[in-house]
């Protein structure tokens, strides 16, 4: 009995000591997010201003607001999360959803498709986006939440693949709401 004290206590103060090293679930060390957000700080800083946002595309599935939206310049926690108006232009990815038929054959994750587009493929593409906030705020009912429109004019990709959104460690999943709803949600 008192070796399998011994035992029990050895294998808690060995998992403390692990667990007590490790700065993320991520594997990647604090050192290394700090990094990350100063260089993404200086990238930001450097865009060139203008009359136009820096947008993001954010893909929930069957979340209706399209991303978030900020000035060149600005940090991403500056940003809105925004329902876009189509009634000038529609947003990049104005195709077809996955339909129940086709989740066998493609699965349900639209960001993960190889041969073939669907409404949502261009999650966490970077786009240079141009038009105005209508001043009005919208309702998305599948995701309970009041949003800010944007009149879409014309849009730009910058980038399909620019990282991280807001943390250097941070976890997508489709079918979760994120975290940060955006300024002045």
């Amino acid at each position: 009995m008192m070796r399998l004290r011994y035992l029990l206590l050895s294998l808690w103060i060995l998992a403390a000591a692990c667990l007590s090293s490790c700065s993320t679930g991520s594997g990647v060390s604090k050192p290394q997010i700090e990094s990350a957000k100063l260089v993404r700080a200086e990238k930001i800083a450097a865009e060139s201003r203008g009359d136009f946002y820096i947008g993001r595309r954010y893909y929930v599935d069957r979340m209706r607001f399209w991303g978030y939206l900020r000035k060149p310049g600005e940090p991403w926690s500056e940003s809105f999360l925004v329902i876009i108006n189509e009634k000038n232009k529609t947003v990049p990815d104005r195709l077809p959803e996955i339909m129940e038929s086709e989740i066998e054959k493609l699965g349900d994750d639209p960001t993960k498709l190889k041969k073939v587009k669907r409404f949502g493929y261009d999650h966490n593409y970077e786009y240079k986006v141009k038009g105005s906030f209508s001043g009005s705020r919208v309702y998305d009912p599948n995701s309970n939440l009041v949003l800010r429109e944007f009149i879409l004019s014309d849009y730009e990709l910058i980038n399909p693949d620019p990282g991280w959104l807001f943390f250097p460690n941070e976890v997508y999943n489709f079918k979760v709401l994120p975290s940060f709803l955006g300024k002045s949600y």
